[in-house]
């Protein structure tokens, strides 16, 4: 063989390979193609009562009482705590989230609101009591 025969076989031998090649992903591409329709079905093609088992709603901040403290946002979802919260007084409210929501303990809320640990232990537990009777009232509506 000449050389220069040589190189045109080398290069003959390289587009076959190379077509070789697309057609092979074209049939695999073709395959995956019918199997989906075959297996797959349009989300516009289900029934309603299809759709309504495999859907969530969701609500996230729908039925939330947001309260902010500290440069926080304390979200509570539950109905009756969050309109006793809003009814608190401002300086009961915070420790009530500083305490509860954030995790502070006394000494550092007094520390927080210039206050003395024994203050703050004080309005904790009346606030606690006056959220006691509001959640009440509620309950009994």
């Amino acid at each position: 063989m000449k050389p220069h025969s040589q190189q045109e076989h080398q290069k003959q031998t390289f587009e076959h390979f190379c077509k070789q090649i697309l057609k092979n992903e074209r049939n695999d591409y073709h395959r995956r193609l019918n199997y989906r329709q075959g297996h797959e079905v349009l989300f516009c093609e289900l029934p309603p009562t299809t759709l309504e088992k495999i859907s969530v709603w969701d609500k996230y901040f729908q039925d939330t009482y947001l309260f902010e403290i500290m440069g926080f946002e304390v979200a509570v979802a539950d109905e009756v705590l969050g309109e006793a919260l809003k009814i608190l007084p401002q300086d009961r409210l915070e420790i009530i989230l500083l305490s509860y929501f954030l995790e502070m303990s006394d000494p550092e809320i007094a520390a927080h609101l210039n206050l003395i640990r024994r203050t703050v232990s004080h309005r904790r537990k009346n606030a606690l009591r006056k959220l006691k009777k509001i959640m009440e009232g509620y309950a009994d509506e």
